[in-house]
């Protein structure tokens, strides 16, 4: 993954410049209690010991509180991607952080919050010239929308006792797109209704393989008079023409079911913050992307739809401008996290191919997939789920993901029960040997 494979959604530099007033620290608060327990304590047992603690704390907090700042602090924040960074390694981008405060005494330190990539944010606590400019590195693991940098800081006073409000965040977020596996066998439907196309259909027309020799009837052109066939005949007043089969295109529908993103690692489908992995929706961008490129390339009609999202639908049609939209659309899908169900299922153009891509943990992907094959449409389901690694999960964990496993497994011998055809796609192998069997028994002559 190089940087043109990264679409940026914002300007290279956020920058934030947010005034905001000093407040007490719980050292300022901490100093007066000890200091004035350790003076009455002295005064009690009439010992000199408690006062010698407690009247050098008191004095330290007069000090502090006739010091405090007499502006507003102005934190300037900015993280910037791209030429700036520095150049990234492949599928690592750098991202460099600027904090800036302003004010009429500079403050000792600032307090930095830096959250890079998906991971948890760090707290640490700078000088203001190292954190004038502070550079990290983020793995691009995922493709689509994904916050690179997320970093709010705040001004510390002398002695840590006044700090000031935090500024507002300042973030980087990028597109990044999915990568396009080469597709060699495309899946056909049962029966080519275009008029237009590279495939073959069993229509007679213009444009496609020898069909038949038939008589000449109104409505044929001249120049598929066949003139040797016609000699052959031998009957005075009869001419034969020529008959081919007409040329068509395919209306392809991509259908991501967007609801969920898990990965491979079973015990971080629960967690806040999981660990770096490719992810089943990572792994649904790149099918559908790399499936809209293929039938594009060929001519036929394109659409997409998002499961999650009920407005992102884009009819099939076919030009390099819709091929852009429908790929913009696949590199946005994002997940939604929401249980969203469907009233009804989306209409499609008669006689269309189907790809609906998803985990199929649940039922709604399986029952639109077999509503679309009832009403006559010829459907794969794309299986979209890593290959899952349990060895993290305790005995309860393993038996409740058993349980998954079978709702799962039953729930695609459903589909194959009910006409749907099957591909796994994060397995190269199986995958092309998929495509070539569904490309050679899928379509009817």
């Amino acid at each position: 993954m190089t940087d043109r494979d990264v679409t940026m959604t914002d300007r290279d530099a956020r920058e934030t410049r947010t005034p905001t007033g000093w407040t007490l620290s719980p050292a300022l608060a901490g100093a007066v209690v000890v200091g004035v327990i350790a003076v009455v304590a002295a005064f009690v047992m009439s010992r000199v010991e408690p006062a010698l603690v407690g009247a050098p704390l008191l004095l330290a907090a007069a000090l502090a509180w006739d010091r405090r700042p007499s502006a507003d602090v102005v934190i300037t924040s900015s993280a910037s991607y791209g030429e700036e960074a520095g150049t990234a390694a492949d599928g690592i981008a750098a991202v460099t952080v600027h904090l800036r405060s302003g004010a009429t005494e500079r403050p000792d330190a600032l307090q930095l919050r830096l959250a890079l990539g998906g991971s948890a944010p760090m707290d640490a606590v700078v000088t203001p010239r190292a954190a004038d400019r502070a550079t990290g590195l983020v793995p691009l693991v995922h493709t689509g929308p994904q916050r690179l940098a997320a970093v709010e800081a705040r001004a510390i006073g002398a002695d840590a006792v006044w700090v000031s409000e935090p500024g507002e965040q300042a973030v980087v977020e990028r597109v990044v797109r999915p990568r396009q596996a080469p597709v060699r066998s495309l899946p056909l439907p049962a029966r080519l209704l275009g008029l237009t196309g590279q495939h073959v259909s069993t229509r007679p027309g213009d444009g496609g393989e020898f069909r038949d020799i038939d008589l000449f009837h109104p409505g044929d052109r001249l120049r598929r008079i066949d003139w040797r066939a016609t000699a052959r005949a031998g009957r005075e007043g009869e001419l034969y023409v020529r008959r081919t089969t007409a040329t068509s295109d395919a209306a392809v529908h991509l259908v991501v079911d967007a609801r969920d993103d898990v990965t491979g690692v079973v015990a971080d489908w629960s967690r806040a913050y999981p660990r770096p992995a490719v992810s089943s929706l990572d792994i649904a961008r790149e099918a559908a992307s790399s499936l809209a490129v293929a039938y594009a390339a060929v001519g036929d009609r394109i659409g997409f739809d998002d499961l999650g999202e009920s407005r992102r639908v884009l009819p099939p049609r076919a030009g390099a401008r819709h091929r852009e939209r429908v790929l913009r659309a696949i590199e946005l899908t994002t997940a939604t996290g929401s249980a969203f169900q469907r009233v009804r299922s989306p209409r499609l153009s008669p006689g269309a191919l189907v790809f609906v891509l998803g985990t199929f943990l649940d039922d709604q992907p399986a029952t639109l997939a077999l509503t679309w094959r009832a009403a006559g449409h010829r459907v794969i389901a794309v299986d979209v789920l890593p290959a899952r690694d349990a060895g993290d999960l305790a005995a309860r964990e393993r038996l409740a993901l058993r349980t998954i496993e079978l709702e799962r497994t039953l729930r695609l011998d459903q589909l194959q029960a009910g006409g749907v055809e099957l591909l796994r796609w994060p397995d190269a192998s199986s995958r092309e040997a998929g495509l070539r069997a569904l490309t050679a028994g899928g379509r009817r002559r």
